[in-house]
């Protein structure tokens, strides 16, 4: 099959100094023939979804492939990572949806599912694999296969989905492709991968630049050999049309005008406009809906369709209550397909109504009502978190991990509300009488230099060093087997340790025996004792005292948090005192008082700094810490029992 005339003349014409309005020209006509082909084909169908480990080139890969399938329109304009479209994936620069768009190659369209590369992030991962017959693994041609790599491929190879391995970044000065490759290989091997996904073909790409090649002594030119490769290798979706109706949601959207849509993958059978269906709920029950609309998915919009086609990918309309998971069937002999099985969650955290005396200054929804509503909403799109409601103002959020968490708060707070935080902990299992406790294997990287701090460090978090390994160009990648628990507030303090230097990822690695105490934060806090602004004369005195978190003409109040203190124990200043007037002058009173800057906390930065008596207080405009229990004359001294009352 050959590649689509216009990219190999605007390619060839480019290279050539050809105008590049002329390339854009020939790719708009294409499109339009594409777009207007005729109804009668029958049109090919191939699904695909791009793993890989987070910030390896995957969104950035997917938009060089809609740019060169003639997606967009020649004067269209583009921004990078097009697929990221939710704001946090943009400023954070990581994919957090898993999202699917379609190209059209010839006649054949091809749905593509881009997934998160960030473990937290797995639920989205295993329901995209749902929805594909193969699976595109890319992987930096010089950071080679990482702990998510790892994780995702396992997902891959357990679907029994054929494989195409994509070295990506190969322009990259540090580049070690061939060794990468073999790695690569290693990995299969290790993941017991059958003998029919050993046999994947390799491509060698430069996401960036939009160019492929099977051959590195062979500049690519475009990316006709990565789309030839996914025609070639990727099996056409398996079914019957004629069998009874299977289509399995996988996702979920939503629409202002239509409500509610279905994000479904067509197994069997054919569903039409205004049909009358049935959703085989999670429950067990067969509830009876009827079909308004029918979308198929063109590039980064939908189409209307009167009937589905056997393999789409698919929105519907008119499915209200749906839920991932769930089968659309046929209402009088329903067939529904296996639900969706995902990971059990391995973090839990608190959250609670914002109860502090500035709750509802910056909030527009404050209460428990707002906050559970809210998470039941969340229930419906993201199917690897649980929520459990502990009291009438608390509820227990649990995850794959912080992250996950975290950026779940991060959402809220700009929808708009208003919470509190507690410390995240680790979701415990009892198994044949034994206490057990999830376990993650890290890998960390860094400069040769700071092996013995990061070893050192780690060590006190019980966690057992599996294998090192030296690169040879002075860094050096460790891996460990280290418990969740020893997970939480590790990263700012490795970055401190190792100047910003070390990059660390972790993957779940099942359950062992509880280990014990794992110190969490040796230092206490400084902690206002009052109400008040607070003022440059009262933190001049008190940075001496430790590390602050506050300036000047900041509005405190009783058991908020200010600073670290420099000690073990917890104390409690005055934050606000103001230097008292006199009629009396000297040439060295009235000096000009410098500060120490002070630290600002990042969201995960504070919910990793809190120990298990103290908040985070969650607001659209602020973050702030505070104690559980504000006033200091109820709080138990260290060594006592806690009070249960809540401030």
């Amino acid at each position: 099959m050959s590649f689509p005339r216009f990219l190999t003349e605007s390619c060839n014409g480019l290279a050539a100094g050809f105008p590049a309005s002329l390339a854009r020209r020939q790719r708009s006509a294409v499109t339009h023939q594409l777009a207007n082909k005729d109804k009668s084909l029958t049109t090919q169908i191939r699904n695909i979804a791009i793993i890989a480990h987070v910030d390896h080139g995957k969104t950035t890969l997917v938009d060089s492939m809609l740019r060169q399938s003639g997606v967009f329109r020649a004067n269209q304009e583009l921004v990078d990572r097009v697929m990221d479209s939710n704001d946090l994936e943009r400023e954070r620069g990581i994919t957090i949806l898993a999202k699917n768009t379609a190209v059209f190659y010839h006649d054949l369209k091809i749905n593509i599912v881009d997934t998160p590369g960030h473990s937290d992030f797995g639920g989205e991962v295993e329901r995209a694999l749902k929805m594909v017959d193969g699976v595109m693994l890319l992987v930096d041609a010089s950071e080679g296969p990482l702990p998510q790599t790892r994780y995702v491929l396992a997902k891959a190879l357990e679907a029994h989905l054929q494989p195409i391995v994509v070295i990506n970044k190969i322009d990259r000065a540090d580049a070690r492709t061939q060794e990468v490759l073999n790695e690569v290989y290693d990995l299969f091997i290790d993941l017991d991968a059958e003998e029919s996904q050993l046999e994947f073909p390799v491509l060698f790409t430069n996401g960036k630049l939009g160019t492929a090649t099977t051959d590195l002594a062979v500049p690519g030119v475009n990316l006709q050999p990565l789309f030839e490769t996914i025609v070639k290798t990727i099996p056409a979706p398996a079914g019957d049309p004629a069998a009874p109706l299977q289509i399995l949601v996988a996702n979920l959207d939503y629409s202002d005008y239509l409500g509610r849509l279905a994000i479904a993958r067509v197994f069997n059978g054919t569903l039409r406009t205004g049909e009358e269906v049935g959703i085989a709920k999670l429950s067990g029950e067969i509830e009876k809906v009827k079909i308004t609309k029918l979308f198929s998915f063109n590039g980064l919009k939908r189409t209307d369709i009167t009937e589905t086609e056997l393999g789409d990918i698919v929105a519907v309309a008119g499915v209200t209550g749906i839920t991932i998971g769930e089968t659309i069937t046929s209402y009088e002999t329903p067939d529904p397909l296996p639900h969706i099985l995902i990971d059990e969650p391995t973090i839990a955290m608190q959250f609670v109504v914002n109860t502090s005396p500035f709750c509802g200054r910056e909030g527009q929804y404050v209460t428990s009502r707002n906050l559970g509503e809210r998470l039941e909403k969340e229930l419906l799109t993201n199917v690897s978190i649980r929520v459990d409601q502990t009291a009438p103002d608390s509820f227990t959020v649990m995850g794959r991990g912080e992250l996950q968490l975290a950026i779940l708060i991060e959402m809220m707070r700009r929808e708009g509300f208003e919470l509190a935080a507690g410390k995240p902990e680790i979701v415990t299992r009892t198994i044949g009488g034994k206490l057990m406790e999830p376990v993650e294997m890290l890998t960390v990287d860094i400069p040769e230099e700071f092996i013995g701090v990061v070893i050192e460090k780690l060590g006190q978090r019980k966690a057992e060093m599996r294998k090192m390994h030296n690169h040879g160009y002075g860094r050096v990648r460790i891996e460990f087997r280290v418990p969740s628990r020893g997970l939480i507030g590790l990263r700012s303090e490795m970055l401190t340790e190792t100047r910003g230097t070390i990059v660390m990822n972790s993957l779940f690695d099942g359950y062992t025996e509880w280990l014990g105490t794992i110190p969490h934060r040796a230092a206490g806090v400084m902690t206002s004792d009052r109400h008040g602004s607070t003022t440059t004369y009262a933190l001049n005195s008190l940075q001496e005292r430790g590390e602050l978190f506050v300036g000047p003409g900041v509005e405190v109040y009783e058991g908020m948090i200010i600073g670290q203190h420099s000690r073990d124990n917890d104390l409690d200043v005055n934050a606000v005192r103001e230097k008292k007037l006199t009629n009396m002058r000297a040439s060295t009173s009235d000096e000009g008082i410098r500060l120490i800057p002070f630290r600002t906390l990042s969201l995960e930065q504070s919910l990793e700094f809190i120990a298990d008596d103290e908040l985070v207080e969650i607001t659209p405009k602020s973050l702030r810490l505070r104690k559980k229990i504000l006033q200091a004359g109820r709080r138990p001294r260290k060594g006592t029992e806690p009070v249960s009352a809540e401030a």
